[in-house]
């Protein structure tokens, strides 16, 4: 269970398919990504965080608090994250959108992905 806790928020489960033939597009800026999440939660079972636009992310996931800091960098969402007593660490990673559903793409978009539901 702590991996699959883990890889949903370390992309916020895994699948490597090529997110382009999903009809995914890219959110390329900082305004672009906050106009997505401004004023509301992202969710996925058990999941569900806030990310402000003033670069906190906060919540909880699986019963543990969710906690960190973000920015934008190159066009990549890059944040800082603790969940629950483990630190989660620093990614940049790739933020796409197909019509409510947010993907985040770990490392760059070359690893991992969590897709997560706007509400």
């Amino acid at each position: 269970m702590r991996f699959v806790c883990t890889t949903a928020l370390a992309g916020l489960i895994a699948t490597a398919a090529p997110a382009a033939a999903e009809g995914f597009r890219d959110v390329d800026s900082r305004s672009g990504f906050v106009s997505l999440v401004e004023g509301r939660k992202l969710t996925r079972l058990g999941v569900k965080l806030t990310v402000t636009p003033g670069g906190q992310i906060a919540g909880r996931a699986f019963g543990k608090p969710v906690v960190g800091d973000w920015s934008w960098k190159g066009g990549y969402f890059c944040r800082d994250l603790n969940f629950g007593d483990e630190d989660l660490g620093y990614n940049c990673q790739l933020v796409q959108v197909r019509g409510q559903t947010v993907r985040f793409t770990s490392d760059r978009g070359a690893g991992r992905h969590a897709d997560l539901r706007l509400n």
